[in-house]
């Protein structure tokens, strides 16, 4: 049961006919006859329960654009209801605060929309609909919470999309144009040309020259169909927040991984490629094969929504074992990890070298934009310290992705909004070079 503030209203009224008549019988009947009118009104509200409460949710949203949830209320009493809802979300759904009062004749029927705008990625689970049934006077009603259930999923925001159509035109002008006039492992034979001066002699075709009775070359494109894997670290590196000072939103380094998966998914189906994910630190979080039905954009973002980094240490070996099953010839294996020179040689660096013997490895390293803004803004001692930390990390990192490029697996280090981007970037060089 719930009072609205007719009823303390209605008290204070009580001092009128207490002026005009001050006698203890004035005052007790008085409050004896709002009590009254209170368990009359209460009696006259139509019970909560005997509503029929449906709920219309869209199956998913991206981060930070907003929904409608929607419930549609029928009353199949003969009262009129007077109601007022209240659609309760998790606070990082940040729904409406508004709660109009519907009045719902009988047998009819009404909706009620709730403004849904989420903060935060994953399954969002509605929580019960509080219905107050008000009675004719408005002076108490009864109150109940209805489970009404409905499950909201909330994408990645991809961000990066901005940079998509830029590597579509390069990719359409790598398909329809740039050639290859060398032979590599990710080439397939184009077409045959007349030889002009530069080109390599390799590319000569002595049969169809023979023919033709001048000089042919052969040209080479980009093979299409190829198969790429991104794995996706989960651990304790992912969980870190990087970012955060002046001005720049912190954010965590896996956000920033699935910026890269979404991205690389889009570009590498519009390819032609077949793109695979796996997403990993002690066990599997997520593996998806290639191939599979729908847009692989969706299947990445839907799969990816209501994971969240642990605090532990990734297990190579499983990852490489899984890289193993996933790719079953020779692929393109984009690691989005970090190149930390204090776990490497007990972590990446066990398994490094034998993948990239048998795959085309590259390693997408996010660096924190907060570590350059500590070098020129530091103004006290401690300051000076953690710079001088931060550079000394810097210098470690950069000897070691020297030392991995010598291995012939590339490596790309950007911060935050760059790395996306700059992955997709090499994966159009190497495809380009016919190295995939």
């Amino acid at each position: 049961m719930a009072i609205s503030g007719r009823l303390p209203l209605l008290l204070v009224i009580g001092v009128v006919p207490v002026i005009a008549w001050p006698a203890p019988l004035t005052v007790l009947g008085w409050v004896l006859l709002v009590i009254a009118a209170g368990a009359l009104d209460l009696l006259l509200a139509v019970r909560p329960d005997r509503l029929r409460i449906v709920r219309e949710l869209p199956g998913s949203v991206r981060l930070t654009e907003s929904v409608t949830s929607r419930l549609t209320v029928t009353n199949p009493e003969r009262r009129t209801a007077r109601l007022q809802l209240r659609d309760a979300w998790p606070p990082s759904a940040q729904p409406a605060a508004d709660r109009p009062q519907v009045v719902l004749p009988a047998g009819e029927a009404r909706r009620q929309a709730t403004r849904l705008t989420p903060t935060r990625r994953g399954d969002l689970a509605a929580a019960a609909v509080t219905v107050r049934s008000f009675g004719p006077l408005g002076l108490v009603a009864r109150q109940k919470s209805l489970a009404v259930p409905g499950v909201l999923r909330v994408l990645p925001e991809f961000r990066s999309r901005a940079h998509l159509p830029y590597r579509l035109a390069r990719l359409r002008e790598l398909d329809g144009q740039a050639a290859v006039h060398v032979r590599g492992q990710g080439t397939e034979f184009d077409s045959l040309r007349e030889y002009a001066i530069g080109d390599d002699v390799r590319s000569i075709d002595w049969r169809a020259s023979a023919r033709a009775t001048r000089t042919m070359v052969r040209t080479w494109r980009p093979e299409r169909d190829r198969h790429i894997l991104v794995v996706l670290d989960s651990s304790r590196w992912a969980a870190g927040r990087i970012g955060g000072t002046n001005g720049i939103p912190d954010q965590l380094r896996f956000d920033t991984g699935i910026e890269v998966c979404l991205l690389m998914a889009a570009l590498g189906a519009a390819s032609g490629d077949r793109m695979s994910l796996l997403v990993a630190d002690q066990r599997v979080r997520l593996r998806l094969p290639g191939g599979g039905k729908g847009s692989v954009l969706a299947r990445f973002a839907n799969g990816l929504s209501p994971i969240e980094p642990s605090l532990t240490e990734t297990d190579w070996s499983l990852v490489a074992g899984e890289v193993d099953q996933l790719c079953r010839q020779r692929s393109l294996v984009i690691l989005v990890t970090g190149l930390d020179p204090a776990l490497y040689a007990d972590g990446l660096g066990t398994v490094l070298a034998r993948l990239g013997h048998d795959h085309q490895v590259l390693v997408a390293h996010v660096t924190d934009p907060a570590e350059t803004t500590r070098l020129t803004d530091a103004a006290t001692a401690t300051d000076v310290y953690d710079a001088a930390a931060g550079a000394r990390l810097w210098l470690a990192t950069q000897a070691l992705a020297g030392r991995v490029s010598r291995m012939g697996v590339e490596v790309v280090q950007r911060d935050p909004d760059h790395l996306a981007p700059a992955v997709c970037d090499a994966y159009l060089a190497l495809k380009a070079a016919g190295r995939l």
